[in-house]
């Protein structure tokens, strides 16, 4: 049976290109409304505390026009971010281990070391009603920690693939799947992103055939000026079938 592998179109390379410039153009209340209307299944912002690209009150703005699912990504140590998660109670929160200052997410939790921390983060979420996902390297030790912190799912941080997609796929995939395996095997919902795009994704896909769900921004928003918004989207959901 084939698993539906959902596509969460991450819109903050829309808010990047509109801070550049001030005012409203594009809009990202729009970019989000088209997304879901173009077939994205879900619509995914990471707030970050200087605001360089989603703005706190552009999540306000959007969480009323989703129609199908909202994800809101970012650093739980950051009080402000916790209280917007839980203002605006989107679907899913996506835990992620961000410093201050950084350009792009880059590693994930260390599970064994903050389990103490996860469980109490992910229980004050999950209280609220937000299914919570932990983003976690490909590694099966952290896959097993991150299940003891009561977390729904995890996502895989999948710029290691990427970037050794391009010399051996086969090897590049591997961990990911032993990953997947254990995540499946204790239960876990299964994500991932970061640097996936129309090269690689139909072939993670095909090697992880139950993931639930991808998140993607940088490449489809790429993508996008060359091949036009609704069309890129229609193109990353036909590497999921």
């Amino acid at each position: 049976m084939n698993h539906t592998t959902k596509l969460s179109v991450n819109i903050n390379k829309i808010a990047t290109l509109r801070n550049s410039r001030g005012g409203n153009n594009p809009n990202v209340v729009k970019a989000a409304i088209d997304a879901q209307r173009f077939g994205a299944d879900g619509v995914t912002v990471h707030p970050r505390p200087d605001e360089r690209h989603i703005r706190y009150s552009d999540v306000r703005e959007i969480k009323p026009i989703i129609t199908t699912e909202f994800n809101i990504e970012g650093n739980c140590s950051e009080q402000k971010f916790i209280d917007l998660v839980l203002e605006t109670k989107p679907h899913q929160v996506t835990l992620v281990p961000d410093a201050l200052n950084q350009i792009t997410s880059d590693h994930g939790w260390n599970t064994i070391e903050h389990q103490d921390y996860l469980k109490q983060i992910v229980s004050v979420f999950k209280n609220a009603g937000i299914r919570v996902s932990l983003f976690v390297d490909p590694v099966v030790e952290m896959v097993a920690a991150a299940a003891t912190t009561g977390t729904d799912r995890i996502e895989l941080y999948t710029e290691g693939y990427a970037t050794a997609f391009l010399q051996n796929r086969e090897k590049a995939v591997a961990p990911y799947v032993a990953a997947a395996e254990k995540a499946r095997e204790l239960g876990l919902g299964l994500n991932a992103g970061h640097d996936l795009d129309l090269n690689n994704l139909q072939y993670f896909k095909q090697h992880i055939p139950w993931l639930d769900e991808v998140s993607i921004g940088h490449a489809l928003i790429a993508d996008a000026l060359y091949l036009g918004y609704e069309n890129t989207i229609q193109l990353y959901k036909r590497q999921l079938q």
